[in-house]
């Protein structure tokens, strides 16, 4: 096999190698052997794997020349030689004989290849630069070139006696590719760039070039650009097979979203290493992101412009193939991808054609697309504002049609919390410097709002939803944000006009056009920014721009001008009572009140009525009232020719006869007055043909009228007005609490200790009237109703509203066999924001029914999914010491059924830190809370994080546990000691402690052990078990005790007691394994 050579494009090679000076393709051989491992067939020797005396690339052995290194005397070009192989650009190499024989190898010239001459005698090979004879390649496998005899130069190369530029060049190289390569795995790939830029600058020359570049540091393909050449591209350049700089240059193609060309370097990759699996699983998974990519684009590039074109075609008559599109378009732009295709392909110009249309179902389409396009993207809502115009924005708000307008309200609702977002987020880096502060936008945004308010034009719907959308982005979302200046802004900017459209009077002229709910929407934003204010300063300046503009009205406006004053005082008691008692002592406006009822014309009549209802609710005024009002509201009721004024004066009196509240003792009216009155509310409720304005006027007479048990009683048999005041939902829970409710006994406690008037408690108010009237509100659909009104984002929901259904929900279950009904009806599900939104108290309710049901009922089955995780921050609320003892004692029980549930449950316990508070708990002197901790202890204590607590170091934990092991309650024995079984189970440590935290251990685990209840001796002879299992010196002191008798009893009690015999039995197993007990005759 020796010499046997085939000709393949004109150069030697052998395909399957020869042993000594043959060429070989693929695997070098032993001796001599030149080996190429991939890429070299018919040009030059190989790049490969070398024998014990090939010329290597890549790893040289023996007499190697190679590229990382070569050991016994090889020339290695980057990582050095091992013994004495002198490395590429050190100085100091020595010369290396060639292993053709004939010339030497220069240590500091050598090129980047190593290719025999055509004809090159016995064998030799030749390096570019070091000398040899034959032939040398211009580049690495390419065409040849002319080299010099033996011992001379070729290509810039030199002979052994390299200078020191040359040797100062190599190092310069070296130098920055080392830096390169620190910087890029620290993570800083920006500065890794230039030092591998400076390497690559300073190749000796093309033959070098494709290595140097293929493998420098790959911070090119975390930073590269279309604008540059990085250096995988630089490598393909100089050799069109180096694989590695095709792979690199893929990868890099991947990142810049370049597919197509990113396939077509794999493809060479895999044809140029047929069985390389990493570069086939690379092809196979870019096919698949290709196809994917095409089947996106396919749905978008080619239908975004068919969907605009179809709904911007006014020749379209197919409507459905235009509801279509439109859908289509709201669904694409609502994934990230889509919408950004959209915005980049002039979508945004394109939707503003289609609101010029001037078409409701176009211009609802294109409101939703661009809704779509801001959602949860600043930069681009900054850019949609720019171009749409926040003008334009909030003139659509106030359009006719109620779609549209809903539509645009949901678009800037969208467009302040990305806004909004941008303020809260803390941007840094040279990316997000780019967007632009947005708090001008939004002032922007909120000063063409307010000046909807008043404008002429504005339709009454829109009017309503600005006002709520002022609601919901003015106000800080917690009081827990400092930063309430936005609040301030507005109150400065348009506080007069919030109050103009709440002293609106319908009839009277060139009036502002409003529907019935706009005073109550501008009462309930007025509440929510007096509520937002900080401090006194900020208090009294809203007081006193309230005083000034009623004052501008009442005075020299004439009557018009009076109502107009009267009409905002209401508003202001709606909303933000303080400052509208403090309207209502100013001079001369309680007379007008009353002087108003009485007279002839009954706009004058309703303004005023409303007014003195309005009014009634400080103590004080409601006396005044009761003693100069209540004939002229009867004369209204009984003159008045219109139901709509009838039914406020009826209110009016309903309220000023209910001051007394639930107090039986105190009765404004004579007997039977309230029941009379309210069974006309209830006439009117029921009565259909009366506008659902007027009928919510006898809900709320019903609200006051009910704090009458007798009226309760009355109401709840009614099924008819039950039923009618269900379908006034948004108004009814006002009417549903004081059905349900009878006065607080700690309230009743400290009245009697204050000597003052203790309230007498109505006869139909004790427990049992009261679950009768819940029995009989679950009946009729009370849960349904509440649930729709928790659902519900009309702002008549406020935090007292919440707190109210809050307060009903810990009505109806209070019985645990209400309870099933409740979750079945979808009460678990809306207890769930009432108790983490609202009032403190409403929150306390709302967690404390969450309780009751999680106390009865599978918690898996009331709160399914994701749902039950969410049960229980609410639930560790009730563990705060500021909580009364009945809501610690629900919340603990509520959250042992949830720590036996999961291990993830209880890292939510952990996360939510109610760990201290339940230890806290163990040492509480009430039996049933001490009880109630120590169980929620022992489902606590499988987490992994809870047993590591009972090691540490000067923690009574442990000695609680083996004392309360030890007590008389039974069921805190068999909690404290399921615990101990299980710490001792996996924590064999805790045995030793055990012994050392009380002198009275043994006595404890003893009388475990003889107790009559069998779950204590169970747990007792487990410990036991654990015990001795840890520790010899544990199991001989118990077995010196009395407890190998006790052991050898319960270990016959097989048929009575299998567990606990069975237990019995390994730990006298255990004493005879030790060697402290022997066994019987018979083995046992």
């Amino acid at each position: 096999m020796e010499g046997n050579v085939s000709r393949r494009g004109g150069s030697q090679a052998r395909v399957l190698g020869g042993r000594r000076g043959g060429v070989r393709s693929w695997g070098g051989g032993p001796d001599g052997g030149v080996s190429r491992l991939a890429g070299g067939r018919a040009r030059g020797p190989g790049c490969g794997l070398g024998g014990a005396r090939g010329v290597s690339r890549l790893l040289g052995r023996g007499r190697n020349v190679g590229v990382w290194g070569g050991r016994t005397g090889g020339v290695s070009r980057l990582a050095g030689a091992e013994r004495g192989g002198p490395r590429l650009g050190v100085p100091g190499g020595r010369r290396v004989p060639a292993p053709g024989g004939g010339a030497d190898v220069g240590s500091w010239g050598a090129g980047r290849g190593v290719s025999p001459a055509r004809g090159a005698e016995r064998g030799a090979a030749a390096v570019p630069g070091g000398g040899g004879r034959g032939s040398v390649p211009a580049a690495w496998g390419r065409g040849p070139a002319r080299g010099g005899e033996a011992g001379g130069r070729v290509r810039g190369g030199g002979d052994s006696g390299a200078g020191p530029p040359e040797r100062l060049f190599a190092r310069g190289r070296r130098d920055w590719r080392q830096e390169g390569n620190r910087l890029f795995q620290a993570g800083d790939y920006a500065a890794a760039l230039p030092p591998n830029t400076r390497a690559w600058s300073l190749c000796a020359g093309p033959p070098e070039a494709p290595v140097l570049h293929a493998t420098g540091p790959p911070a090119t393909l975390k930073l590269v650009s279309g604008g540059r050449a990085p250096g995988p591209w630089r490598a393909i350049e100089a050799d069109g097979h180096d694989v590695k700089a095709l792979f690199r240059r893929s990868q890099a193609l991947q990142k810049l979203g370049r597919l197509d060309q990113a396939v077509y370097d794999l493809r060479r990759c895999v044809s140029l290493e047929p069985r390389n699996k990493a570069f086939q699983e690379a092809l196979h998974d870019l096919g698949s992101s290709m196809q994917e990519k095409m089947k996106f684009m396919s749905c978008t590039d080619s239908k975004v412009e068919q969907m605009f074109q179809i709904l911007l075609d006014p020749k379209e008559t197919d409507t459905d193939k235009k509801q279509k599109a439109a859908q289509n378009l709201i669904v694409l732009a609502r994934e990230e991808a889509g919408a950004e295709k959209i915005f980049q392909s002039d979508g945004v110009r394109l939707l503003l054609r289609m609101l010029d249309t001037g078409r409701e179902d176009v211009m609802l389409a294109a409101l939703r697309t661009l809704a779509g396009l801001c959602s949860g993207h600043r930069s681009r809502t900054m850019a949609i504002l720019a171009e749409l115009g926040a003008p334009r924005v909030s003139a659509m708000l106030g359009v006719e049609h109620k779609q549209v307008s809903l539509a645009a309200c949901n678009l800037l609702q969208v467009m302040f919390d990305a806004l909004k977002e941008g303020l809260q987020r803390d941007f840094r880096g040279k990316e997000e410097a780019l967007v632009l502060d947005p708090s001008k936008e939004l002032k922007l945004l909120i000063g063409h709002l307010l000046e909807m308010l008043n404008r002429e034009g504005t339709s009454a719907h829109g009017r309503d939803n600005t006002l709520n959308l002022l609601i919901k982005v003015v106000p800080r979302k917690s009081l827990r944000d400092p930063n309430n200046s936005l609040t301030l802004w507005v109150i400065d900017q348009g506080l007069k006009k919030i109050l103009e459209v709440g002293g609106t009077v319908c009839e009277a002229p060139d009036s502002l056009t409003v529907t019935e709910n706009s005073r109550m929407s501008a009462a309930i934003l007025l509440s929510r920014l007096y509520s937002d204010l900080k401090c006194d300063a900020e208090r009294e300046n809203f007081h006193r721009l309230c005083e000034d503009y009623v004052r501008s009205w009442f005075e020299g406006h004439g009557l018009a001008g009076k109502l107009r004053a009267i009409q905002t005082a209401s508003c202001l008691l709606q909303g933000p009572s303080e400052a509208g008692n403090q309207v209502l002592e100013l001079e001369g406006i309680m007379e007008s009140v009353l002087a108003l009822c009485a007279s002839v014309r009954e706009v004058d009549q309703l303004v005023a009525v409303e007014a003195l209802i309005h009014a009634a609710d400080k103590a004080k005024r409601a006396s005044f009232i009761t003693a100069n009002g209540v004939t002229l509201l009867k004369n209204i009721y009984k003159c008045s020719g219109r139901d709509s004024i009838r039914i406020r004066a009826l209110v009016g009196l309903c309220k000023l006869g209910s001051a007394g509240g639930t107090d039986f003792s105190m009765k404004q009216f004579a007997e039977g007055s309230t029941l009379k009155l309210a069974k006309q509310c209830r006439k009117w409720l029921c009565n259909e043909a009366i506008d659902a304005g007027t009928r919510r006027w006898a809900v709320e007479g019903l609200a006051y009228l009910t704090f009458d048990a007798d009226v309760k009683e009355e109401f709840v048999e009614d099924k008819a007005a039950v039923q009618a005041m269900f379908q006034l939902a948004k108004v009814c829970l006002q009417s549903i609490a004081p059905v349900l409710f009878a006065p607080d006994p700690q309230m009743l406690e400290l009245a009697k200790y204050a000597k003052q008037h203790v309230p007498e408690r109505h006869p139909k108010d004790e427990p049992g009237c009261v679950r009768r009237r819940v029995r009989k509100l679950l009946a009729a659909g009370v849960v349904s109703a509440l649930t729709c009104m928790v659902k519900s984002e009309n702002p008549v929901l406020t935090n007292s509203c919440r707190e109210l259904i809050s307060r009903v929900f810990l009505a109806v279950v209070e019985e645990a066999a209400d309870r099933g009904s409740v979750v079945a009806q979808g009460g678990g599900k809306a207890l769930i924001p009432l108790s983490l939104e609202g009032t403190e108290v409403g929150q306390a309710k709302a967690a404390q029914a969450l309780a009751k049901i999680t106390i009865t009922s599978n918690p898996d089955m009331a709160f399914p999914g994701e749902r039950i995780y969410e049960v229980v921050r609410p639930l560790v609320s009730l563990l705060h010491l500021h909580r009364t003892g009945l809501e610690n004692f629900e919340g603990l029980m509520a959250l042992t059924n949830l720590a036996g549930i999961s291990e993830r449950l209880r890292q939510k316990i952990l996360k939510e830190k109610a760990v201290p508070m339940i230890e806290g708990y163990m040492f509480e002197e009430h039996e049933l809370l001490r009880l109630a901790a120590t169980e929620c202890m022992c489902n606590m204590a499988m987490s992994t994080e809870v047993q590591e607590l009972f090691l540490a170091e000067g923690s009574d934990r442990l000695k609680l546990l083996v004392l309360y092991s030890g007590e008389d309650d039974e069921k805190l024995r068999r909690a404290a000691s399921g615990t101990l079984a299980m710490l001792t189970s996996v924590l064999p440590q805790i045995c030793g402690k055990v012994t050392q935290v009380t002198a009275h251990w043994l006595e404890i685990l003893q009388a475990l052990l003889l107790s009559p209840n069998v779950e204590l001796q169970h747990r007792g002879t487990v410990i036991v078990l654990n015990m001795m299992a840890a520790d010899r010196e544990i199991a001989a002191k118990l077995m010196e005790s009395e407890m190998l008798e006790i052991l050898s009893v319960l270990a016959k009690e097989e048929r009575n007691k299998p567990r606990v015999a069975q237990a019995a039995k390994e730990c006298l197993a255990q004493a005879v394994a030790y060697g402290l007990i022997k066994p019987n005759v018979n083995g046992e």
